[in-house]
């Protein structure tokens, strides 16, 4: 079953540089189905849903190791197997010497017609996926950002206005 966000909610989460979660707000408890205490301390990956693309988890992974943020819409499952998009904003969390500590999240609700686009992009990615493996999904995404003459962050942010 599909959860929906309210409009004004924000779902924030914090991770340490391995992706363990170190804080979660009440929201995002309620949208993942999980308690504080099942949280804290867990892979970041525990609300990831199998319909998410990894080519997108690979570029995300990309800009953070950059110290750079990264827009994504996301769809994540939850401890009684529902499911709900976001859009996420994940910036790197940094020391006053610009050393990276941890990472950031803040995600809120998707533009509908925004995942009127997104979710035949992500299923196509993932059909490349099966057959190919990231790389095939990757250029899946690519060929759209080239066809469109958009950057990947140009298309996204795009999408959710």
């Amino acid at each position: 079953m599909q959860i929906n966000m309210k409009e004004d909610d924000f779902i924030v989460s914090k991770t340490d540089l391995k992706g363990h979660i170190t804080y979660v707000n009440k929201i995002f408890m309620e949208m993942a189905e999980y308690t504080e205490v099942e949280l804290l301390g867990k892979p970041h990956n525990i609300i990831r849903h199998p319909d998410m693309p990894k080519a997108v988890f690979k570029l995300l992974w990309e800009r953070l190791q950059k110290h750079e943020e990264i827009f994504a819409f996301v769809i994540n499952k939850t401890k009684n197997s529902n499911h709900y998009w976001v859009y996420a904003n994940v910036t790197v969390s940094m020391d006053d010497n610009g050393k990276a500590l941890g990472y950031y999240s803040v995600r809120r609700q998707p533009n509908p017609q925004a995942l009127e686009i997104i979710q035949p992009l992500y299923a196509k990615m993932l059909q490349a996926e099966k057959s190919g493996g990231v790389t095939a999904s990757t250029k899946i995404l690519t060929d759209i950002l080239n066809e469109k003459g958009v950057s990947y962050d140009e298309l996204v942010i795009s999408l959710q206005k």
